[in-house]
């Protein structure tokens, strides 16, 4: 029964990965290939056609599909471990899809709760909130030529966040005592508390209106492949597992 269930994740993750490849496709990556044509042009302090200071766009550590995404734009010559663009972000985005079933699979068994059509969407849009909305918070999904902080400080805190909002909403959604909502509020504000790292020279040249619609398709992104995750994922459980 283990092994249907691993099996089941892995062909939904794979699934997910492949379209979330086209999602990016259409969104992300216009977006990112956009940003390059500013990134090593003089840097400015502020985008004087919106008027608004960059400052007021925060550097980020992408989700990793994105940053799959981002790798493959930046590669010189469009190639990614030579192959192409989109192949590479498809491979990318396959095992990260896979890995990421295998996490929510994991989940599933910790919890004691099954995953089927009809909740589906509830655990994927969990899932969207712990590994993308909460993080982004403090880190949004940063485009090529946007400074940044230290690489290890970020992971580091997008790690805790992430890890910091799975027991807050274990704690508010699965809990029914006082004390774990309490307990749970508290986890959910804590990474925001402590702040995410931030660089120390904010100036950018890439326009702010560019990085608000690439943290606008990150987001998007990121919630179709929970949601297709959550659904396919549920669709197997519900006519497959269910007759084992």
């Amino acid at each position: 029964m283990i092994v249907k269930y691993l099996l089941a994740a892995l062909v939904a993750g794979l699934l997910a990965g492949a379209l979330q490849t086209v999602a990016q496709q259409a969104k992300v990556v216009p977006l990112i290939l956009e940003a390059e044509k500013y990134e090593n042009a003089p840097a400015e302090k502020h985008d004087h056609t919106t008027g608004l200071n960059l400052t007021l766009v925060s550097k980020a550590y992408a989700h990793e599909h994105e940053a799959t995404a981002a790798a493959g734009a930046e590669e010189e010559g469009g190639m990614l471990f030579g192959v192409n663009r989109i192949t590479g972000t498809l491979m990318a985005n396959l095992v990260s899809g896979a890995g990421f079933a295998l996490i929510l699979m994991a989940v599933i068994f910790l919890t004691g709760r099954v995953i089927t059509l009809g909740n589906g969407v509830l655990w994927g849009s969990a899932a969207w909130l712990t590994f993308h909305l909460m993080p982004s918070i403090g880190l949004p999904p940063e485009l090529p030529g946007f400074p940044a902080a230290e690489l290890f400080d970020r992971q580091l805190w997008w790690v805790g966040t992430v890890v910091a909002t799975a027991v807050a909403l274990y704690l508010l959604v699965l809990r029914k005592e006082v004390w774990a909502k309490v307990a749970g509020i508290g986890m959910l504000a804590l990474p925001h508390v402590v702040g995410a790292p931030q660089p120390t020279d904010i100036s950018s040249n890439v326009p702010a209106i560019l990085a608000a619609e690439f943290a606008v398709a990150t987001l998007s992104a990121g919630l179709f492949f929970w949601v297709v995750l959550g659904l396919f994922m549920g669709a197997i459980n519900d006519r497959w597992l269910k007759t084992a």
